[in-house]
């Protein structure tokens, strides 16, 4: 699969395009939900269109925002596809200043818009993690938290202590799956009990 990336915060740019007005506002989302979220707390009642789009693996949204059919969402929403960009909403704003751009025109302000801002936005690798919880002695603890913080893209979430010790629930890598548990074994030497969400 490609690798393919998110933003790790918000972006904006804004510009004039023959006396209108576009800002664009970038960001990352986890699902729909927070992508419905982003744009209702980013786009702007007082502008003419608040036009949008967004991906999250394989679903994805746009809406025109009264803008001629296909001249808005569109093109946003091949910005974000045009940079390989997952997990990302887009809102480009726009406050009308009296000339009309056309077709054409709007497709490439509001794709433009939305491009020149995720181009100059920072942007980070999405890799898919897999949850675990390990069920350790406490002679085992110490060791385990330190050799699991060493990994890269392994976290620990949260650690409940029981009688016998405590359980970690962990984060990591997908690819990480059959490495963390040889050594999760290894550490312990058989002792702790590691189980993989689905």
């Amino acid at each position: 699969m490609a690798t393919r990336f998110t933003l790790p915060g918000l972006a904006t740019f804004r510009q004039e395009i023959r006396k209108s007005r576009f800002i664009a506002v970038a960001g990352p989302v986890a699902d729909e939900a927070a992508a419905k979220d982003f744009i209702a707390a980013h786009a702007d009642p007082a502008a003419n269109h608040n036009c949008w789009a967004w991906r999250c693996g394989p679903s994805y949204r746009f809406n025109d925002d009264g803008e001629p059919s296909g001249t808005a969402g569109k093109p946003i929403l091949a910005a974000i596809d045009g940079q390989v960009l997952d997990r990302v909403a887009v809102v480009v704003t726009r406050w009308f200043g009296g000339v009309l751009l056309g077709s054409g025109g709007l497709i490439r302000a509001y794709g433009g818009t939305a491009a020149l801002c995720l181009r100059g936005s920072e942007k980070v690798e999405l890799v898919e993690t897999a949850a675990a919880t390990i069920a350790c002695s406490f002679g085992d603890l110490a060791r385990l938290q330190a050799r699991l913080s060493g990994r890269p893209g392994a976290t620990v979430s949260e650690q409940a202590f029981t009688e016998a010790g405590a359980v970690l629930s962990v984060s990591v890598p997908k690819h990480e799956i059959d490495a963390v548990t040889l050594l999760v074994m290894d550490l312990t030497s058989g002792r702790a009990a590691i189980n993989w969400s689905e």
